[in-house]
C-alpha cells in the first residue's frame, strides 16, 4: 500500500458520462499534477486481449493480459484528450467506443484481474500528485487520499452526452439504445461484489446533470483551495 506521504492524491469517482473524465483532466491541469484514468486502464486490457484473440471469459489468460501490458498516458500535443498507448500503440480512438466499454466492464469483476491492476494504478502515484478518476479510486485504490469526490448525472443527461461525444466521432449510435446500455452498466456495477460502485465515505457527491464544466471544476477548487 502507497504510503500517505508518498505524494498527495484528490480522487474523483461516478457512473460512465457523469463528466469525470473532463473535469479530472482540467483539475490536473490547474494543479500540475499527474491524471491517472482507471477506466481507460480496463478498456486497455480489455483492448490488449481482443488483440491477443483472448476470450474474456478466460479469467486467466485475462489476468496473465493485466500481468504484462504496458499503458502509457501522454498529454495531446493540442490540449485535446489525453492518449493512452497500448504496448506502444495510440489505441485511444478504440478505446472510446461501446464495444471497449463492454468489453472493460465485462473483464473488470474478475478479482484477479482488477488485482494485477492496483498495483498499476498505484504506480501512477507521483510528486507532486495524483488526480484519480475511475469508479473506487476512493473507496479501494487510494482509501487515504486527502480529496475525494463522486460525480453523478441523470441517466438520460449521461447518454446525451455520450451520444454528442459518439456523433461527433462519426459513429452512429441512437439515444434510447446508449441510455439503456448505460442504466444497465449502473445496475452491474453497483450490484458488483467487488469495489461496487458508490461515494466513498466522505467524498463530496457533485450531481453535474445541467452544470456547466466550468461550475463543476469550480465546485472542486472550493473544496481543495478553501
Amino acid at each position: 500500500m502507497a504510503h500517505p506521504a508518498v505524494a498527495p492524491v484528490l480522487t474523483i469517482d461516478g457512473p460512465s458520462g457523469s463528466g469525470k473524465g473532463t473535469i479530472s483532466r482540467l483539475v490536473a491541469e490547474q494543479l500540475g499534477w499527474h491524471l491517472l484514468d482507471s477506466g481507460a486502464l480496463y478498456r486497455a486490457v480489455g483492448y490488449a486481449a481482443g488483440e491477443e484473440g483472448i476470450d474474456l471469459s478466460d479469467a486467466e489468460a485475462v489476468t496473465r493480459c493485466a500481468e504484462t501490458v504496458k499503458i502509457r498516458f501522454r498529454a495531446s500535443a493540442d490540449g485535446g484528450e489525453t492518449r493512452v498507448l497500448v504496448n506502444g500503440h495510440d489505441a485511444t480512438d478504440e478505446l472510446r467506443t461501446e464495444t471497449a466499454g463492454a468489453a472493460a466492464s465485462a473483464i473488470a469483476v474478475i478479482p484477479s484481474v482488477r488485482q494485477a491492476l492496483v498495483d498499476l494504478q498505484h504506480g501512477f502515484r507521483k510528486a507532486p500528485g495524483l488526480v484519480a478518476d475511475g469508479r473506487d479510486m476512493g473507496t479501494v485504490i487510494f482509501p487515504d487520499a486527502a480529496h475525494k469526490f463522486f460525480l453523478t448525472a441523470s441517466a438520460a443527461e449521461r447518454a446525451k452526452r455520450r451520444y454528442k461525444q459518439l456523433k461527433d466521432k462519426g459513429l452512429s449510435v441512437t439515444l434510447a439504445v446508449l441510455q439503456r446500455e448505460i442504466e444497465a452498466r449502473d445496475e452491474r456495477d453497483a450490484s458488483r461484489p467487488v469495489a461496487p460502485l458508490k461515494p466513498a465515505e466522505g467524498a463530496v457527491v457533485i450531481d453535474t446533470t445541467g452544470m456547466p464544466i466550468e461550475v463543476v471544476v469550480a465546485k472542486v477548487f472550493a473544496v481543495v483551495r478553501p
